[in-house]
Parts: structure tokens; C-alpha cells; sequence
């Protein structure tokens, strides 16, 4: 397979039974802008060669070409030769070796230890500040209505629910978590007390 510049467009040109034929990028499968990137170098090389001056970003051109012939091995997992555009010299590039694979890389935290101690004292001042907002909601709604209470307590834990079930996982925050979990549970034994 031939990267080439044609008309201001990137080009890849091969040979099957029928003979050579050239393909557009864009109806191929790369990867992530690929195939725009390869026609915007496309135009810039155009531009390089129409100009009459001799330019220093010429070797720029090359530089960017070769780099794209690279991505564009690795995509296909097949050599690609580069024809380039500056100098009309063509250079083959091999795909690169895909990497072993190995042992997922393990979870940065297993390597610190827990900070029980500061973990905890977060988990127990934000539990402390979560059952007085609840308790304080649900006594001042409830002089109202229970009812309205009932609500605005399912409303509030239902609100903060999807933010504390993600919390769970991330290292810090999971303690402030943990916290807002007992302080719900806290908040909604005192107000099941006091009712009794």
C-alpha cells in the first residue's frame, strides 16, 4: 500500500487481481480523525510544492507525513511506503510491533496504605453534618405535614443517591461516601424515635 498526494487530497493506492487501485481514506476504518488528518497534510504538501521559494518548512512536510504513514500502518497492521511529496522519495514504513500484553497494571491505591484514621474522621464529620440537615428538614417540614416530610426526605437521599453510588469507587471521596450513607441512616433513626 502507496500513500501519495493527488490533487491536493491524500491518496492510498495498492494492487489486487485487478490491477492498481486508489482509495480514498475516508471509506477505510482508522482510527480516531485519521483520515482527515492524512488530507489535511495532503493540501499543505500541494500548497509546498506549488510554491516557487524555497520554504524551510518543507522538511516539516516530510516530518508530518512520515508520522501519518506510521499511524496509518499501525491502523492497517500492514507496511505502508510514504511517496513524499517534497522530495519524490519513497519510504516504506513497517507497522509497529503491536505491544504484549501483559499483566493489567494494578490500582494505584493498592501500593499506599488505607488512611483508616483521616478516612474515618471525614466519614464521621460528614455524617454528622448530613443527619443534622436531614433531622432539621424533616422536624421543620413535619410541624407542616408529615406527609411533606416523608417527601422531601425521599426527594433529598434520591437526589444524592447516583452521586454517592459513584463516590464509592474514588479514593477520597469514598469516605465522604460513607459518611452521607450513615448520616441518612442516623438521621432517619432519630426521626423514627421521636415519632415512637
Amino acid at each position: 500500500m502507496e500513500l501519495r498526494v493527488q490533487d491536493g487530497r491524500a491518496v492510498l493506492a495498492g494492487r489486487d487481481d485487478e490491477g492498481e487501485r486508489e482509495v480514498d481514506p475516508h471509506t477505510l476504518p482508522l482510527g480516531a480523525g485519521l483520515a482527515d488528518a492524512l488530507h489535511e497534510w495532503a493540501k499543505v504538501a500541494e500548497a509546498v510544492g506549488r510554491s516557487e521559494q524555497e520554504w524551510d518548512g518543507a522538511s516539516l512536510v516530510t516530518s508530518r507525513g512520515r508520522q501519518l504513514a506510521v499511524r496509518l500502518a499501525a491502523d492497517m497492521g500492514r507496511p505502508v511506503a510514504f511517496a513524499d511529496p517534497v522530495t519524490g522519495e519513497l519510504i516504506v514504513v513497517d507497522a509497529p510491533e503491536p505491544e504484549p500484553a501483559g499483566e493489567p497494571a494494578a490500582p494505584r491505591e493498592a501500593d499506599e496504605p488505607t488512611p483508616w484514621g483521616t478516612g474515618l474522621t471525614v466519614s464521621v464529620f460528614s455524617a454528622a453534618v448530613v443527619t443534622f440537615m436531614v433531622v432539621t428538614l424533616s422536624l421543620g417540614l413535619g410541624e407542616t405535614s408529615r406527609w411533606l416530610a416523608l417527601l422531601a426526605n425521599v426527594l433529598v437521599v434520591g437526589g444524592i443517591a447516583p452521586s454517592v453510588w459513584l463516590a464509592r469507587s474514588v479514593p477520597v471521596w469514598r469516605w465522604v461516601a460513607y459518611g452521607v450513607v450513615a448520616g441518612v441512616l442516623l438521621a432517619w433513626f432519630a426521626l423514627i424515635t421521636t415519632l415512637l
